[in-house]
């Protein structure tokens, strides 16, 4: 009698183990994957909180969805990736901001030349924008889980550069598709050279172009500060990440596996918001540690630079790119602020 009891234990844990490997199987082969493109390197920072994140939730979603990352640029820029999320391809990306702004426009505005004059400004309006971003992405196709700071880009040169003079007959580098900074450049009287993120490193080796700019810890990851001697305090433009999702494949998900998600991803990406401020600071001193040169711009020259800019304002404001009725009251939050804050 016991060996039959054995027995009959023996096969019911069988069966159960047959139906756990049968219902893994099934979770594996039901799987949706998210294919996410990113410009950043594997092995970054970046990579390895998306990375964490992504486990995070194949692991709570019961292998249901997985997120897979291409890094480094083997898809492509933000363009090239936007093809290949119309195609199916890809589902999603790790955007510039700008990348996405011919989506949703909107996206255009934190990146507008000389706009900002402090972090403490960025945070005002990041504070009272960004819920409005991230909705007006969503209604325009992509599903975000909040921005992440790229911070203010400087200008990276071989030559120091303390004025528009100085910038006269280089090759100013502007990403391909920034049509804004394109203008802006030019109404400075400089010579705009569009190329792709992916690039900049071989066009300042080769000369193609002459001056960049980046934040300090986007110069540090993508190696552009190995090719250039000088990199100017001024606040050019702020920079910001977008990770997202296209809404259709966000869509095909289960709305329980559609919060995990939301949930997941969205914390990771707050996290590397947070963390982004004192990389920034950090990477500065990096790139002082390897070589690069400070050169400080004369205080009279920054306010010519910034009174030529808001010269293009009533053009920014036709724009098919440009949320006009956005950006007035972004303009009027950032007046507010300098009047509580002379």
């Amino acid at each position: 009698m016991r060996a039959r009891g054995a027995g009959t234990s023996l096969r019911r844990m069988a069966r159960l183990l047959l139906g756990a490997v049968l219902a893994a199987v099934a979770a594996t082969a039901n799987a949706v994957d998210i294919k996410i493109a990113t410009v950043a390197p594997d092995g970054s920072r970046w990579m390895q909180q998306m990375r964490a994140g992504a486990d995070e939730v194949s692991m709570r979603t019961g292998g249901r969805v997985v997120i897979k990352f291409y890094p480094g640029g083997v898809m492509g820029n933000d363009a090239q990736v936007l093809r290949k999320i119309r195609v199916g391809q890809l589902q999603g990306g790790a955007f510039t901001a700008g990348g996405l702004a011919e989506r949703y426009p909107g996206l255009n505005l934190y990146g507008i030349p000389l706009v900002f004059r402090s972090l403490d400004e960025i945070d005002v309006v990041r504070k009272q924008f960004d819920a409005e971003m991230a909705a007006g992405l969503e209604r325009s196709g992509f599903v975000s889980f909040g921005f992440i700071e790229g911070g203010f880009a400087n200008l990276l040169s071989n030559e120091p550069i303390k004025s528009v003079e100085d910038m006269r007959r280089k090759k100013v580098w502007v990403p391909e598709g920034d049509q804004i900074s394109f203008l802006a450049m030019e109404t400075m009287g400089l010579s705009p050279s569009a190329l792709p993120v992916t690039d900049v490193l071989t066009g300042l080796q080769t000369g193609l172009i002459d001056i960049a700019f980046a934040s300090p810890v986007a110069a540090l990851v993508l190696q552009w500060h190995t090719k250039v001697k000088y990199i100017t305090d001024l606040p050019i433009s702020y920079s910001m990440g977008v990770f997202a999702i296209e809404r259709g494949a966000y869509a095909g998900l289960s709305a329980e596996d559609q919060q995990v998600v939301r949930e997941v991803m969205g914390r990771y990406i707050q996290a590397l918001d947070r963390e982004a401020r004192d990389d920034n600071s950090k990477a500065a001193e990096v790139l002082t540690r390897s070589g690069l040169q400070t050169v400080t711009v004369d205080g009279a020259n920054v306010d010519g630079w910034r009174k030529t800019i808001e010269g293009l304002y009533p053009q920014l404001r036709g724009r098919p790119d440009v949320d006009a009725a956005l950006f007035d009251r972004m303009l009027g939050v950032l007046t507010e602020y300098r009047r509580a804050h002379p």
